[in-house]
């Protein structure tokens, strides 16, 4: 990629460009009805104070705006730890949101003569940041078998030089969920050849059926490394905090040495709402888990008044899901006349390309995590109507 910087003045980049933030910084803010939004939805700061105890409440008021702790402040730390079976807090690096840890993590774990896998489709970072450094290949999810990947398959991968594994379930997004048992298997094969595992797990706590929930690959296997944030399943995307847990100090060593680059530490009052959103996850999962149960409910019965028009599959977890548009104008053009005509914006399927696997060309993700879904739906159900006239017309 190459960079403008002046008259005459080129910089090559080595990072493809970020094609989901740049088609969120055309639209996100400026389209009517967001519909493809990847979060819970927020809380205002008084309702999340609200949940903090008296004695808390007097701390945040007395909080210094100074400088904290480059791992992220104990009190932090020691909530993210009780959010694990196994993971202490000296096990938990903090970051400014998700994606840092994961620009972290690949430039800390893997050079050049490296081997990575990483699953697809995906969020891009996870496959655009292993590719600007080493090999990667790609396990899919196989839309044909439900999004499940195939285990044999990922030991075809395999090489001497694999360093690392990247997964992500709930699925950003598909919102597959790996069963536990091909879940276990990939532990099972990195810890077979001492291969990193790097779980994203930014939307664990709201699956459709907590018995599908998967175990937290750094409470199972100490070369696994999980990545969370408060983005996601919290609803909390303000507070710019994530974390990753890893119980090999060395790989959190390496990745605290290019932090240090980057935010070098959150900002005081981000970690010490987060320490609160924490102890109160119980509370804050709960009622997201109940908004997106309730939206995936309507999104199901809006997509079965349209099956003409779109193929729907229900995600097991998370807040984004992945249908097929089956209009004949392709899904680039529906979703781009969508929000210049009626306002809606979704995702279509060319921000979900890969690089090392042939992805899906004819989906596009829509979420349900927010208030106001009814609300998009109708005005995307006005965009049908008209759009069902127009092919009427257009038919000789």
């Amino acid at each position: 990629m190459t960079c403008e910087t002046g008259p005459g003045r080129a910089v090559q980049s080595p990072l493809a460009e970020f094609r989901l933030e740049t088609y969120f910084s055309k639209w996100e803010f400026a389209a009517k009805y967001h519909l493809t939004a990847s979060d819970a939805e927020s809380l205002p700061l008084y309702e999340l104070l609200e949940l903090a105890d008296s004695a808390d409440r007097i701390a945040w008021e007395k909080l210094r705006l100074g400088y904290i702790e480059t791992r992220g402040t104990p009190r932090m730390r020691e909530a993210i730890a009780a959010t694990y079976d196994t993971v202490q807090p000296d096990d938990v690096l903090s970051f400014a949101g998700a994606e840092e840890g994961i620009y972290c993590t690949m430039l800390a774990l893997l050079r050049p003569g490296d081997h990575a896998i990483v699953t697809v489709p995906n969020y891009q970072s996870m496959e655009s940041l292993p590719l600007s450094i080493c090999d990667v290949s790609g396990l899919l999810l196989d839309e044909r078998n439900n999004w499940d990947f195939d285990v044999d398959r990922l030991r075809s991968l395999l090489r001497p030089n694999t360093r690392l594994i990247a997964v992500n379930f709930p699925n950003n997004p598909t919102g597959k969920i790996a069963s536990r048992g091909s879940f276990d298997a990939i532990v099972s094969i990195c810890r077979e050849r001492d291969i990193f595992l790097f779980s994203d797990e930014v939307y664990r706590g709201i699956e459709r059926d907590p018995l599908k929930r998967l175990p937290q690959a750094a409470d199972l296997y100490e070369r696994a490394l999980s990545l969370n944030v408060l983005s996601k399943s919290y609803g909390l995307p303000g507070l710019r905090v994530g974390w990753i847990a890893c119980r090999n100090r060395q790989a959190l060593d390496q990745m605290e040495l290019i932090k240090n680059y980057l935010s070098i530490t959150n900002a005081a009052p981000s970690e010490f709402l987060a320490s609160i959103a924490l102890n109160a996850r119980e509370r804050i999962l709960g009622r997201n888990r109940e908004l997106t149960a309730r939206n995936l409910q309507t999104l199901s019965a809006f997509f079965s008044r349209h099956a003409d028009l779109f193929e729907w599959y229900e995600p097991d977890g998370g807040c984004v899901a992945y249908p097929r548009y089956l209009g004949p104008e392709g899904v680039e053009t529906f979703c781009t006349r969508l929000v210049e005509e009626a306002g809606v914006f979704l995702l279509p399927a060319s921000i979900y390309r890969s690089d090392v696997l042939p992805a899906p060309a004819d989906r596009f993700r829509i979420g349900y995590g927010r208030f106001g879904l009814e609300e998009g739906l109708a005005a995307l159900e006005t965009f049908l109507g008209v759009l069902r006239a127009t092919t009427r017309m257009s038919r000789p």
